[in-house]
């Protein structure tokens, strides 16, 4: 082989390893950035799952106060239709009673005038 020969190949096969050298360094610096950019992403998705925990959290506590007061509420509005059927009879009652005080009253009006008319 002449030495032009081998020094082209040479030439050649340092001029190919140049080139794999740079096609690995530009691979590692790709695969460095990618990384670099997940782990934001995964960083910026933990952040966004610990809010929504927090505002899940909140949420909880929002819905136990609003069924306690459900709970109070319906317990309360049983109570006032107790008391207020407890006061419908109790009107109710009173209702009939007047009408027999009524009567009464009409009665012992009828015997006061019969009274006064013995009087005479």
């Amino acid at each position: 082989m002449s030495t032009v020969a081998v020094i082209a190949i040479v030439v050649a096969v340092v001029i190919l390893v140049i080139l794999v050298a740079l096609a690995i360094r530009r691979r590692v610096e790709e695969r460095r950035r990618l990384r670099e950019r997940l782990s934001q992403e995964a960083a910026g998705h933990r952040q966004e799952a610990d809010a929504h925990a927090a505002k899940a959290q909140e949420l909880n506590t929002d819905v136990d106060r609003h069924e306690r007061a459900a709970r109070e509420h319906e317990e309360a509005a049983e109570r006032h239709a107790q008391e207020a059927e407890r006061h419908a009879e109790e009107a109710a009652s009173k209702a009939e009673r007047i009408s027999r005080e009524g009567r009464a009253a009409a009665r012992h009006d009828d015997e006061a005038a019969q009274r006064e008319e013995q009087l005479r």
